[in-house]
């Protein structure tokens, strides 16, 4: 095997190939659950809330395993735009549509398959979560490419991980309140800054492929706008809170979030590669605590 001046291998370049299926789960990312739980828990917050408590089992099974699919079909669609770009990308020089383990084809249909699922899934609901849900797709198809374009990429993330609080809402009461926004905008503001943290450990690779993102728009003011973004954040959440009635247990949830924001900040002081991938997975702690306050708020 030969190799140029430029190339070093790694140890991963002497991997053996994945088989078909367990590239296919490479694909989804089956064996990273973060995502999927990222988009969950606020989607559990809207169900719980929406219903006052425990939301029909019919509900709930529906958003669960249509969360799976939908993050799995946003993985796809995500490899699919990147394709050309994740092999100059250490952390994605593995994935399967660049080593060859899928072919672009195979990806395509995945892609369309994942989305006949979801389809399938929210027809299990009513006309206006339908409505909703075309929307939700249109976002998550075009999100991968805004990148290209816009420093904010993360932005358009937010809506699009956030759009199963109207969903769930609408599945469940059939319309949607005003309040909540409340709820979408503290979501919104969340994702924000833990994909700034994300793409602050990718900012290196980012800067040399010409990849824009939240990270390099930010440059040295990073830290501090990630911790406005959390402290509005939380005010959208505690005013959310207000308007649906959540009592004590709820805001000592948002208390315990605010000290796990602080942890973050902490993680990401030095802007260590790392270290910001560590904060960026420690964000799902943070719709868990969100989520056992809202449902023991209601139990109590």
């Amino acid at each position: 095997m030969q190799y140029t001046r430029d190339y070093r291998p790694l140890a991963q370049d002497f991997m053996p190939a994945p088989s078909k299926f367990n590239a296919v789960l490479q694909l989804i990312r089956f064996d990273k659950p973060i995502g999927t739980l990222l988009l969950l828990w606020p989607t559990l917050w809207a169900l719980w809330i929406a219903a006052g408590g425990l939301p029909d089992a019919k509900l709930l099974l529906v958003f669960v395993a249509g969360t799976f699919v939908m993050r799995s079909a946003g993985c796809v669609i995500n490899d699919l735009a990147d394709r050309n770009l994740d092999g100059a990308v250490a952390r994605t020089r593995q994935r399967p549509l660049v080593t060859g383990a899928v072919t672009v084809g195979e990806a395509v249909a995945l892609f369309l398959f994942l989305l006949s699922v979801a389809f399938l899934l929210v027809l299990q609901t009513n006309q206006l979560t339908v409505l909703l849900s075309l929307a939700g797709a249109a976002l998550a198809a075009c999100y991968p490419f805004m990148k290209r374009f816009t420093h904010l990429p993360q932005v358009v993330l937010g809506v699009a991980f956030s759009w199963g609080i109207p969903m769930a809402f609408a599945a469940q009461l059939g319309e949607l309140p005003a309040a909540l926004w409340a709820i979408f905008c503290g979501n919104l503001l969340w994702i924000i800054a833990y994909d700034t943290q994300y793409a602050m450990a990718d900012r290196d690779d980012d800067l040399l492929i010409g990849i824009k993102s939240s990270a390099i728009l930010f440059g040295r003011y990073d830290r501090f706008i990630i911790a406005c973004l959390q402290v509005l954040a939380l005010l959208c959440l505690y005013l959310a809170g207000e308007a649906f009635d959540l009592g004590p247990i709820y805001q000592i949830a948002l208390v315990a979030v605010a000290c796990l924001f602080a942890y973050h900040q902490y993680l990401i002081r030095d802007r260590d590669r790392d270290a910001c991938f560590r904060a960026f997975l420690h964000n799902k702690w943070v719709g868990l605590v969100i989520f056992v306050g809202i449902a023991l708020d209601y139990a109590w």
